[in-house]
């Protein structure tokens, strides 16, 4: 099991969640965050300081959010496990459930 950051994340990227990270686990894509799925201890840390409440735990992400537990493992495809997110910075791209949204918060 793992953690999910969802729709509220994306035009946001407020970051709060990279720095409590304890194992540097939430990448930054073009227009949100995603968490490696194989990265992440499930220590928790991330969720309750997530500013827009765009963080779930797995089994916890709401029902009209689910394709974004899939939008966070598949975002890892191409890069596999780089072991960090300080190592690879911005990726400059996202996956294709968030790159079709019209830009949000608006």
């Amino acid at each position: 099991m793992t953690y999910v950051i969802a729709l509220p994340c994306v035009d946001v990227k407020d970051r709060a969640c990279v720095d409590e990270c304890p194992v540097d686990c939430i990448y930054e894509g073009d227009r949100m965050l995603y968490i490696h799925p194989d990265e992440c201890v499930d220590c928790g840390a991330c969720e309750p300081v997530c500013p827009v409440e765009a963080i779930y735990y797995e089994d916890d992400l709401p029902e009209e959010w689910a394709d974004y537990y899939k939008a966070n493992v598949e975002f890892f495809n191409e890069i596999g496990s780089p072991g960090g997110a300080a190592k690879t910075g911005v990726l400059p791209f996202d996956h294709p459930v968030v790159s079709v949204l019209p830009p949000q918060g608006e």
